[in-house]
């Protein structure tokens, strides 16, 4: 297949997925300019009840001018900061989102904000820059108004400029991408719409709420979960629930019974999908640090009357999501059997089908290797390939068409699924992402917990010769002590773990990295058993402890 007819043939799996209205939105964009009405709005609504504290992310304005996200710090000291070209286009954008107004100690830094915000008004002129894309701006008009709800004070100017700020969010709302793109610029619209009063903002009100009610069905799944599948997000989600909560309840407005009803599904997905160490697990993109920490929002759900509880031990299966948590003993092992995410919207999809991730004594051991990048380069394209998880990589391929720096092309179809409650605890599942592959492969695992160890059986179906790498990623903490040619001895916090292959391969110790907060990369092993003959294949692999 020449290279031209395989580019085209990977757009036509990629494009074919989306839906009509987006392809429609995008070329729409493309021809629209977006007007905007410079006049002073209104008046501001009173609030009725005291506005709850809401969930606090960690400090991310360290000097008056100096600003440190990604584990990235620079100086923004001039007009052409907030552009920079230089500097990643993510930090650019969390520059822009003005998150440190209501980070972990904001009130010392009240003259730095009251600074960076007369500052952005003036060096920001009207739809130029960064700054203005409709979701920075979605997050700014936020964090804008909590800061006033706060008990801060914004000036005139500044609320003319938010107020404009919310016209041209308003006709450049992301239809074409939809998903939790489209619910920020919704829930934007929601603010503005209760902190300003007058008939303007009750038409910015009815938009975002109409948007809500019609995403929200669609985007929490009947089991909780995020419908983009990433822990991350749902995060993300949640937070925006639970704000938007704590806003109607400020200015005593009704919302939609739904948002009371899903939030608790939610904060259950949460914890299922958390590691005994209190934070999430890596599938599909995820990563620590984005968000409150999911302490802080479980706090944030309690002070606005939602309780959280933790997971019950045994099989928990989230049948809507594809996930399933296995919880005895010293062992949490957490199970990927899901889609990689809405057909039409898999920006945040990983090639992580039928990976997992386990932690014992409350450490992590085997993990996914998380998200530190966007972007388009080669470490996201890398940190969103079938190697970086843990599970069956074969040829050197991925499991789903994983490219550039958020599409997906052909991906993989979790086509059988099981779960079994006896002696043991037997979670199974198949997919045919493979299957484009000479011989039309397919992979099946099951994941058998019993009696303190836990048995992965690998099944690869099909024909012809293949290379087969059974990969787990170590966690950075987890010390190898021996490793021969089919077993390796683990020490992780003063215990032992022995991990044992067969199938007839050959194991090996490799480098890698591992990824639990953007902008970080930490050195860890990875452990790769290969295979290499006619299939079918069989490896399995024991891990007793």
């Amino acid at each position: 297949m020449s290279g031209v007819f395989q580019k085209y043939f990977r757009y036509w799996h990629t494009l074919r997925y989306l839906k009509l209205t987006q392809i429609i939105k995008r070329i729409q964009r493309h021809f629209t300019n977006i007007s905007v009405d410079l006049s002073v709005q209104g008046d501001l609504r009173k609030n009725e009840n005291a506005w709850s504290q809401p969930a606090k992310r960690d400090q991310r304005m360290v000097e008056d001018k100096k600003f440190c996200f990604l584990h990235e710090c620079h100086i923004v000291d001039n007009i052409k900061s907030w552009n920079n070209e230089q500097w990643p286009k993510l930090w650019i954008y969390n520059l822009h989102y003005f998150d440190d107004l209501t980070a972990v100690g904001a009130r010392q830094r009240l003259i730095w904000h009251r600074t960076i915000i007369q500052r952005w008004v003036s060096e920001n002129p009207v739809g130029f820059g960064n700054g203005w894309e409709p979701y920075p701006s979605s997050l700014r008009i936020v964090n804008w108004i909590k800061w006033s709800l706060a008990g801060n004070h914004l000036e005139n100017l500044w609320l003319h400029s938010l107020a404009v700020q919310v016209r041209y969010l308003s006709n450049n709302l992301e239809t074409h991408l939809l998903g939790n793109h489209l619910f920020a610029n919704a829930k934007a619209l929601l603010f503005a719409g209760l902190f300003f009063k007058n008939n303007e903002a009750e038409v910015w009100y009815k938009i975002g709420l109409n948007i809500i009610k019609k995403e929200l069905p669609e985007q929490v799944l009947n089991d909780g979960g995020n419908f983009e599948l990433s822990t991350m997000y749902h995060e993300i989600f949640l937070e925006d629930l639970l704000d938007i909560v704590n806003l109607h309840r400020t200015f005593d407005r009704d919302f939609p019974a739904s948002i009371e009803l899903v939030i608790p599904k939610m904060l259950r997905w949460l914890s299922i999908m958390c590691h005994p160490d209190g934070e999430i697990s890596f599938f599909n993109d995820a990563a620590i640090g984005i968000t409150p920490s999911v302490l802080d929002l479980f706090k944030y759900a309690k002070r606005l009357g939602f309780e959280t509880s933790k997971p019950e031990v045994g099989l928990i299966e989230l049948p809507d999501s594809g996930y399933s948590r296995i919880e005895e003993d010293e062992a949490v092992i957490l199970i990927d059997r899901a889609a990689v995410g809405p057909d039409y919207l898999p920006a945040h999809a990983h090639a992580d089908t039928l990976s997992f991730e386990l932690s014992l004594f409350g450490r992590r051991v085997i993990v996914n290797s998380g998200t530190s990048v966007y972007g388009t380069g080669a470490d996201r394209h890398q940190q969103r390939s079938t190697a970086a998880h843990s599970t069956v990589v074969l040829d050197g391929e991925n499991s789903s068409e994983v490219w550039g720096g958020f599409r997906v092309a052909r991906r993989a179809k979790v086509y059988t699924s099981d779960i079994q409650r006896g002696e043991g605890l037997v979670v199974s599942g198949c997919h045919d992402g493979y299957k484009r592959l000479p011989g039309r492969p397919t992979h099946c695992r099951i994941w058998n917990y019993f009696n303190s160890s836990l048995t992965i059986h690998d099944k690869i179906n099909g024909c012809g010769d293949h290379r087969v790498e059974v990969v787990f990623h170590m966690h950075p903490d987890v010390e190898v002590d021996q490793i021969s040619k089919e077993c390796v001895t683990l020490r992780i916090g003063g215990h032992t773990v022995k991990i044992n292959f067969s199938g007839d391969g050959s194991l090996f110790l490799e480098n890698s990295t591992y990824h639990p907060e953007f902008g970080l990369s930490v050195s860890n092993k990875k452990l790769v058993y290969c295979v290499g003959h006619c299939l079918p294949i069989n490896v399995a692999t024991k891990i007793t402890w």
